[in-house]
């Protein structure tokens, strides 16, 4: 088989690399002459464990090509899969879908033979029905159908999650297209990975309530952790207490500085506003937004206030700053909000990020990016741990105390136990436990 991917960002390179290792043909088209370019030398521009090797080992195979011409991924494709951004709409919190129509075009030029096109990326309800539109009054004599096939990748597992997902979700009525979206997804079917085929609606639907239902379970704990806090419960007790219910599960039941990356804020607004456009407002998801964008901020407050109330002066040192450990994803990271709020309160800040500098000095401003942990810690008044990445899940605590000025941990992920860091003589703030 042979199918055209159109973007080469997180979405496409990962699913193209993927399916180029089922044994398909697959060509990636993007615009961006320079990433092609770079991507055709076998230059990664995301990192994602694992994808490297991925992506070489099908180019040298000959199964995975890229290209800055639409025409190459598009002719002769049996599928043609939207993997472009959706990022909020700037004023109204929507998804811009212009990407997304775009493509659509592009595909309505250099379309030949029947193909399935597939809206890879995430939008909101109607938006295959729009890109049917689009196609169909663009080229009255073409033969096609439109599919919806959501990702669910975490980012730092998502060769994985590709290669053994949960499901797979195919939203189209056509069965000419279910045959091919079956036999792209042959491999699959073969360890008996559930496939579930829905109407387009549904489809797209079921991407944005998985996100936000996530979203939801993300910002009720770290809820429950506030109050652990006041009445002086145990928050990880809570979690497993809760979590070893069937009805509940134990994932996502993580306290911490808030959710971030690039699906659960936006998707969440984009549901938010497509419930409020069809009179159906998602109470319950809107509580979700405010609560998570207002705890990010208050972690600084927490952080200001465990280094005794002012930072006028004092330099912190801070671990971390995607917004999840095995990924260089900056977008709408917790320390997008918490370092800037430390710095207008006076402090000067001392990083350091195992993969994230290099975006994080673009977006932070008067921050010192340091070499590993242990230079962000020389000379500073405190520590305060952002991202739990392995490496900083089992810190030489001696070595800390000598390079702090004080011995002062604010530990927004809870790697370390408060009874430890008290022996150490650290003196210990985390989240929804007794310090």
């Amino acid at each position: 088989m042979r199918i055209g991917v159109m973007g080469s960002g997180y979405v496409g390179l990962v699913s193209g690399a993927c399916f180029s290792e089922f044994g398909i043909d697959v060509v990636v088209y993007d615009p961006d002459a320079s990433k092609i370019e770079r991507l055709q030398k076998g230059k990664i521009p995301i990192f994602e464990p694992g994808l490297e090797d991925l992506v070489k080992n099908n180019m040298e195979a000959g199964r995975l090509t890229f290209t800055t011409n639409p025409k190459q991924a598009i002719e002769g494709a049996e599928a043609v899969f939207i993997a472009v951004g959706t990022p909020s709409r700037r004023g109204d919190g929507h998804a811009d879908l212009s990407y997304v129509y775009g493509a659509a075009m592009d595909i309505a030029g250099h379309l030949k033979n029947y193909a399935v096109v597939v809206t890879k990326s995430t939008v909101p309800v109607g938006t295959g029905r729009e890109v049917e539109r689009i196609i169909r009054a663009a080229r009255t004599d073409l033969e096609f159908d439109v599919a919806s096939n959501p990702e669910f990748l975490r980012e730092g597992s998502a060769i994985n999650d590709f290669m053994r997902p949960d499901r797979v979700v195919i939203g189209t009525e056509s069965e000419r297209a279910q045959k091919v979206m079956r036999q792209l997804y042959r491999v699959l079917y073969l360890i008996e990975t559930p496939i579930l085929f829905t109407s387009l609606e549904t489809s797209e639907l079921i991407k944005y309530a998985a996100n936000t239902f996530l979203a939801a379970k993300i910002t009720f704990i770290n809820e429950i952790a506030d109050l652990c806090e006041k009445v002086g419960a145990d928050v990880h007790d809570v979690a497993r207490g809760i979590g070893l219910d069937g009805r509940i599960g134990k994932k996502f039941l993580h306290p911490g500085p808030g959710y971030g990356g690039s699906c659960f804020p936006k998707d969440t607004l984009a549901l938010v506003k497509t419930a409020q456009d069809f009179g159906a407002p998602l109470r319950i998801i809107e509580t979700v937004v405010d609560v998570n964008n207002k705890r990010k901020r208050a972690m600084a407050d927490k952080i200001a206030a465990a280094c005794g109330g002012d930072l006028k002066g004092k330099t912190l040192a801070v671990l971390g700053l995607t917004f999840k450990p095995n990924t260089d994803d900056m977008r709408d990271a917790p320390s997008l909000v918490i370092v800037p709020a430390l710095q207008q309160a006076g402090a000067t800040i001392r990083a350091f990020d195992p993969e994230g500098a290099h975006e994080a000095r673009n977006l932070l401003p008067g921050v010192t990016f340091c070499s590993d942990a242990y230079d962000a810690m020389a000379g500073a008044d405190a520590v305060v741990l952002l991202t739990e990445w392995n490496q900083f899940r089992n810190l030489d605590l001696k070595r800390m105390k000598s390079q702090l000025k004080a011995p002062v941990m604010i530990d927004l992920r809870n790697v370390y136990a408060p009874a430890d860091m008290k022996a150490a003589g650290f003196r210990y703030t985390c989240v929804g436990r007794p310090s």
